[in-house]
C-alpha cells in the first residue's frame, strides 16, 4: 500500500499547490477561511471514493472515468466524459503553463540578470515538452521522488516551526481559520474550486490493483489514506501561512501579491523570514521542477486519450499513429497545438498570466472535473441498480447519491464565485462555463455519431500515472 499511496501523493506537486495557488483562494476567495476549503473537499472527496471503489472491482481498466462513465451510463455519455477530461487536463495544464512562465521569469531575472517576458520561457517549454513525448523521455522516478521529497519536506519544516512556536501576530487562531463563518466569509467557491484542483489524480489508485497483493484490501486503503494525508497536508500547511500572516490580515497581502503580479511572495516571504533565504532559494527552484513534472504528466496524459480514442474510432485513426520509440507522435503534436492555442492569445493580449491564465485554467479544469465526478456517481448507481453485482446499499446507492448532493452543491458554489474567481466580468465567466457544457455536449454528439470500434467499450484512455509517471 506505501508504494501506490507514494505514487499518489507525488503527483499532487505539493509546493505548486501551496507557492503557486494558495494566494488565489487566500486574496480571491475566503482569505483566513482557506484552509478549512481543503478539509470540506476532502470529506466530499472521500465520500465519492466509496463508490468509487466499490465499481472499481467490477471495471478492469480501473481509474478511467470514460470507462466508468461508459459502463455505467453508455457510450455516448462516455465520450463525452472523454472530452471532459482532456479538456480539464488541458485546461490545468495551461494554468499551469502560466505559473511556470512567471517563476521562471523571476528566476532568470535574480540569477542570470536575463529580462525576459514570461511567455518566451512558456512557449519554449511548450516545444521542449514537445519533444520529450514525442521521443517517449520521461524523467525517472528516483528523481521525481526526491524532488517531491525535498518540496514537501520545506513545506512541512515551516509548518512545524510557525505551529511550534506558537503562530504569528493572532496567535494559532484555529477559529480564524476552521470556523464556519470563517470558512463561509467572502467567496468560498474560489477556495473550494483549488482545493478541489489539489486531489486531482487520487483515483489513480484504484488503477495498481492488477499490481497489489491484497487489491480488495490495499486499494481501498491508499484511497482513502491518500485523500485524507492530501486534506490534512494543504489543510495545515495553508493554515500555517495564514497564522504567519494573521487570519485578519492575509487577504490584504494575498491580493497586494496578486495584483503585483508576484503571487509566490505570499509564500517564499514566510519562508524567507522564518528559515533563511536559502529555503526561499531553493523552493523558487523546485517550483519550476515541479510545474515542468506537472506539464508533462498532463501533456502524456492527454496523449493517452487522443491515441487511445484514435484507436477506438472515436476519433480520427492517424491520432493513433507511433513512431519508432513507441511514443504516440502525432497525438502529442495535437497536445501541443491546444497548449499553444490556449497560451499564446494570453501573451498576444498581454494579460497576467497568474490572475488570468491560472485561474482561468484552474477554473475551467474543476468545473470539467466536478462534472467528471457527478457522472461518475450517477454511473455507479446506474450499474449497480442494473447488474446487482454488490447489493451493499451504502457503497453503491446512499454514498453515490450523498456524494452527487454535495458535488452538486460546491459546484454551485463555484459557479457563484466564478466571476470572482477569473476577475474578468459576467460575460467571460459564462463563455468560460458553456465551453465545459460545449465540449462534452460535442463529446456526446461524437459518440452517437461514431460509436467506436469493435471492444471500443473497455478501451482505456485514461492517463495511468505508471506510464505518465516523470
Amino acid at each position: 500500500m506505501a508504494g501506490i499511496l507514494f505514487f499518489v501523493l507525488s503527483a499532487q506537486a505539493p509546493l505548486t499547490g501551496i507557492a503557486g495557488t494558495l494566494p488565489v483562494p487566500l486574496g480571491l476567495g475566503n482569505g483566513g477561511g482557506a484552509p478549512a476549503a481543503y478539509l470540506a473537499v476532502g470529506a466530499m472527496i472521500a465520500l465519492f471514493s466509496v463508490g468509487f471503489i466499490a465499481m472499481s472491482r467490477h471495471v478492469t481498466d480501473a481509474g478511467a472515468f470514460y470507462a466508468y462513465v461508459s459502463r455505467g451510463l453508455g457510450k455516448p455519455l462516455g465520450v463525452g466524459a472523454s472530452q471532459a477530461a482532456v479538456l480539464c487536463y488541458s485546461a490545468t495544464q495551461a494554468g499551469m503553463y502560466g505559473l511556470y512562465g512567471v517563476t521562471c521569469q523571476a528566476l532568470f531575472q535574480r540569477y542570470a540578470s536575463v529580462d525576459l517576458p514570461w511567455w518566451v520561457w512558456t512557449v519554449a517549454t511548450i516545444f521542449v515538452v514537445q519533444l520529450l513525448g514525442s521521443l517517449n523521455i520521461e524523467f525517472g522516478a528516483k528523481l521525481l521522488a526526491v524532488l517531491v521529497v525535498a518540496e514537501t519536506s520545506l513545506l512541512v519544516v515551516f509548518a512545524l516551526y510557525e505551529l511550534l512556536s506558537g503562530g504569528g501576530p493572532r496567535g494559532l487562531d484555529p477559529a480564524g481559520s476552521f470556523s464556519p463563518s470563517a470558512f463561509l466569509s467572502g467567496a468560498p467557491g474560489v477556495a473550494l474550486t483549488f482545493s478541489i484542483a489539489c486531489v486531482i489524480g487520487f483515483e489513480s489508485t484504484a488503477i495498481y490493483a492488477k499490481e497489489a497483493k491484497d487489491p480488495a484490501r490495499t486499494v481501498p486503503r491508499a484511497t482513502y489514506l491518500s485523500v485524507a494525508v492530501i486534506s490534512v497536508f494543504f489543510a495545515f500547511v495553508s493554515w500555517m501561512f495564514v497564522s504567519f500572516y494573521g487570519s485578519d490580515k492575509v487577504q490584504g497581502v494575498a491580493l497586494d501579491a496578486l495584483r503585483s503580479g508576484n503571487a509566490t511572495a505570499v509564500v517564499f516571504d514566510a519562508v524567507t523570514a522564518t528559515l533563511g533565504s536559502w529555503a526561499t532559494d531553493a523552493m523558487q527552484i523546485l517550483l519550476a521542477t515541479s510545474l515542468i513534472a506537472g506539464v508533462l504528466a498532463f501533456h502524456n496524459g492527454v496523449n493517452r486519450y487522443f491515441h487511445s480514442l484514435g484507436t477506438t474510432g472515436v476519433l480520427p485513426g492517424w491520432l493513433s499513429r507511433t513512431n519508432r520509440q513507441g511514443a504516440p507522435y502525432t497525438a502529442s503534436l495535437v497536445q501541443t497545438l491546444v497548449s499553444l492555442a490556449m497560451v499564446v492569445p494570453f501573451a498576444v493580449a498581454g494579460a497576467d498570466p497568474v490572475l488570468t491564465l491560472l485561474t482561468w485554467g484552474g477554473g475551467v479544469g474543476v468545473l470539467a472535473l466536478m462534472l467528471l465526478y457527478l457522472l461518475t456517481s450517477l454511473s455507479v448507481v446506474v450499474f449497480f441498480r442494473r447488474t446487482a453485482l454488490d447489493t451493499r446499499r451504502w457503497n453503491t446507492l446512499i454514498a453515490p447519491l450523498l456524494s452527487i448532493a454535495l458535488l452538486l452543491g460546491a459546484t454551485l458554489m463555484a459557479l457563484n464565485n466564478f466571476t470572482t474567481l477569473i476577475s474578468a466580468s459576467g460575460t467571460t465567466a459564462l463563455i468560460l462555463e458553456l465551453t465545459v457544457a460545449a465540449v462534452f455536449a460535442g463529446g456526446v454528439v461524437l459518440g452517437c455519431v461514431r460509436g467506436g470500434a469493435p471492444g471500443a467499450d473497455t478501451a482505456d484512455p485514461a492517463p495511468r500515472p505508471s506510464s505518465i509517471r516523470l
